[in-house]
């Protein structure tokens, strides 16, 4: 116990410190936002745009899709341009095109070095100069400088439309015809992109760098990466490396061994304990898992082809009815239902035998009440994201009904309440279950640690309401990583190694001792670095150097635990042959073990790749993105879903033996595909574009010019055989769950030994 104590009290205090790590520098998120003026006017007194109109315009990009159409700020899409970089550029291009003609009569191309020098200079200190009036709250810009911005909007205002001579830029961005029909919401978008690339070239007060820390890199204006950023940047190197060989040192020398293992009971134990009414239920939730995880990944090879084919599907002109951003919105949700799911479906399931083997009163009704309520949340958020994107949903309803415009928190607020609501009665659910067993005696410290968890994932998914339709962008982005990376990344971490602890505990593999100590470890190690490391998705979000410090520091740690991941798998493999009735869930086991091989290679390896402030610097908003995320969000949390998936299904269909061949093309075919996927496309496109990034800015690396260019394409299309492969194994899994729910079994018999394996769990 004393021990327990130690590790309870390590754990406290690493969430004690983090999160108020994470508090007071969100306070400086608000604080430190770049201000959005009341009025942007010239120096003649000519009114350009309010804080209204770009406020309007916001929610104007909101409505057609937000982050899956192009990227702001470095987060969204990929196809498309950032549209932050891609405006500065192009109004930096027209001051210098209309200075040239006023200085000198003549086109800047055709300028000698010295003359273009003079006026790249006069271009620098005009627009890194802050011209915000505190007093009046109005930015001033030069008359010049107005009718550069006019001439960007106008060629935005065209984009966004249907003009004929930009039809083959929307095939080259995968922007469906006519995007947003409405001129005037146009002309409000396009103030807000003004407003975020005026944001990204002007200077704070007293500074020398931008509001986004010098991001995106442009050499014309000397974007570049500031003295903080190298120092982070080396700074969580070396943390990594000391981090890597303090965790060898303590796994070395520290580790205790001198617990024999328990002996493996004669059967499984889980067997011993019968079906209750809410575990058979359960199969529905698994038929939902392998549904909406069938349709994500037909749905992620159509957005694939069309970075390719931009509005066509092979020459079909889909994008009339299912464009790009619709699709990748569906795809990218659909893989937030399926993985969410599946973890419920896991929690459910093990609610009555923590409970001592029986249903709490009502709990079936319960368990089939959320069912439906998820089918509603998936219907609806999926309707609304197509009557948005569309342009059929007043825009007034949008956010709430349609699009919120915000990648992984898509759907319309409305289905987000329906959401936490859903997850907030997972959770009364997993309580009536579990609060019984806390009071019973012996040992509950697991326990314990996996309601925390519990508890954690129903709460903390409300930080998605701390943000609002018209929110400033910089604060959005603080509470959405809340749910993209603290939530997923932190909480469900936390939760899945507990389970999985309670899992091989309750089996008589693992003593409690051992799986108490390794999860209450885990969690403080996940947690230390998990929480603060939030922060370095907000380097170049309207933050300050402080945030920068403290998410490169501590993304750093976040790498640390999973170096000894392989040490983990192993482990868990090895359990394969403590009993022979392992045997029939050598499938689940093996998922797990591929869990943790993508969170080492995945989240680890590709994270870290990203998450240095000087790397970040120039591959935010490239491919190197996405590899790390479908690493690490399949690799992982898919891969653990899917190890639910099956186990659940193994002990709800007692008779149930797994077709080896079907789960052999399965598993090693998904992690062919996703390995072909990344490493012959995806990675390759990303370093290609970092070079690009690197000498020539972020504007030229999302290009038209750029990625239409023949080797891009090739290694576009090069992806095809990575979906392939990948499709055919998931096509393995589900057929393996839906003929195992739809078929017949026959039940096992179960031993006489049950209630001395019983005890196992109950202790």
């Amino acid at each position: 116990m004393t021990s327990y104590r130690k590790l309870w009290g390590l754990l406290l205090l690493v969430l004690g410190i983090t999160f108020a790590l994470l508090g007071f520098f969100g306070k400086e998120v608000y604080r430190e936002a770049p201000p959005i003026p009341d009025r942007v006017v010239t120096t003649d007194g000519e009114l350009l745009m309010t804080e209204e109109g770009i406020l309007d315009g916001q929610t104007a990009w909101q409505s057609v899709g937000g982050m899956q159409l192009g990227s702001i700020w470095g987060h969204g899409a990929y196809q498309a341009p950032d549209w932050t970089a891609d405006w500065l550029h192009r109004e930096l291009v027209a001051w210098l095109e209309l200075a040239a003609e006023d200085v000198y009569g003549a086109p800047y191309a055709s300028l000698s070095p010295a003359e273009q020098n003079r006026l790249e200079f006069e271009l620098k200190q005009e627009y890194r100069t802050n011209t915000l009036e505190a007093a009046s709250d109005t930015v001033v810009v030069s008359e010049r400088r107005a009718q550069a911005m006019a001439q960007t909007a106008n060629y935005y205002s065209r984009l966004f439309s249907d003009d004929l001579a930009l039809q083959g830029t929307r095939e080259s961005y995968a922007m469906k015809e006519n995007t947003l029909p409405s001129a005037e919401r146009r002309a409000q978008m396009a103030d807000f992109f003004f407003w975020t690339a005026w944001a990204a070239a002007t200077e704070r007060p007293g500074k020398e760098a931008t509001y986004t820390n010098n991001w995106p890199h442009e050499p014309l204006i000397d974007n570049v990466p500031t003295a903080e950023n190298i120092l982070w940047s080396l700074t969580s190197v070396v943390l990594l490396i000391g981090g890597v060989g303090l965790l060898i040192w303590a796994w070395a020398f520290l580790r205790r061994e001198d617990e024999t293992e328990p002996a493996a009971p004669i059967q499984d134990p889980l067997t011993a304990i019968p079906l209750t009414a809410s575990q058979r239920a359960l199969g529905k939730y698994l038929l939902l898992v392998v549904g909406l995880f069938t349709f994500q990944v037909f749905l992620g090879g159509a957005t694939a082809h069309y970075t390719v084919e931009g509005q066509t599907f092979y020459g079909i002109e889909l994008s009339k009815w299912f464009p790009y951003t619709l699709l990748r919105t569906w795809h990218i949700q659909s893989a937030l239902f399926w993985i969410a799911t599946g973890f419920l479906a896991a929690g459910l399931f093990l609610a009555p035998i923590i409970n001592g083997g029986k249903d709490p009163k009502y709990q079936k009704l319960g368990v089939d009440i959320l069912f439906w309520a998820l089918i509603v949340v998936v219907a609806g958020s999926f309707i609304g994201n197509y009557l948005a994107i569309a342009q059929i949903m007043p825009a007034h309803l949008n956010f709430w009904l349609g699009h919120q415009g915000y990648e992984y928190v898509d759907l319309g607020r409305l289905w987000q309440v329906g959401k936490f609501t859903g997850i907030a009665f997972w959770l009364v659910l997993m309580l009536r279950g579990i609060v019984p067993a806390l009071r019973q005696p012996g040992d509950k410290h697991l326990l314990a640690l996996l309601t925390a968890s519990v508890a954690c994932i129903g709460l903390f998914y409300g930080a998605g309401f701390f943000y609002g339709e018209r929110t400033h962008l910089s604060v959005m982005e603080y509470w959405r990583w809340w749910i993209v990376h603290l939530w997923v990344e932190g909480f469900f971490e936390v939760f899945a190694t507990t389970a999985l602890a309670f899992i091989f505990c309750s089996m008589g593999l693992v003593s409690r001792r051992i799986a108490t100590t390794a999860s209450l470890a885990s969690a403080s190690l996940f947690m230390l670095g998990g929480i603060p490391g939030t922060f370095h998705h907000l380097y170049f979000s309207g933050t300050t150097t402080p945030v920068m410090a403290l998410g490169a520091t501590f993304s750093a740690l976040e790498v640390v635990p999973l170096i000894v991941l392989g040490y983990e798998a192993w482990e868990n493999w090895r359990l394969k042959h403590r009993a022979p009735w392992m045997e029939n869930i050598k499938w689940p086991l093996l998922f797990f073990v591929g869990v943790a091989f993508w969170n080492m290679l995945g989240a680890g390896v590709l994270g870290f790749m990203i998450n240095p402030p000087i790397a970040l610097y120039y591959i935010q908003g490239l491919n190197t993105t996405p590899t790390h995320a479908h690493a690490a969000l399949f690799g992982v949390y898919g891969f653990l879903a899917l190890g639910f998936t099956l186990l659940v299904l193994r002990y709800i269909k007692p008779g149930l033996v797994f077709n080896d061949r079907l789960m052999k093309v399965g598993f090693w075919w998904l992690n062919a595909g996703l390995v072909l996927m990344l490493f012959t496309s995806l990675l390759p496109v990303g370093v290609i574009q970092f070079i690009a990034s690197a000498s020539e800015g972020l504007w030229y690396a999302r290009s038209e010019a750029f990625m239409q260019q023949p080797l891009l394409e090739t290694l576009r299309w090069v992806r095809t055989v990575g979906d392939v492969v990948f499709i055919i194994g998931a096509l393995a899994v589900t057929w393996q769950v839906v003929s195992a729910l739809l078929g017949r079994t026959q039940p096992q018999p179960i031993a006489s030994a049950g209630s001395e394996a019983k005890g196992n769990i109950s202790a």
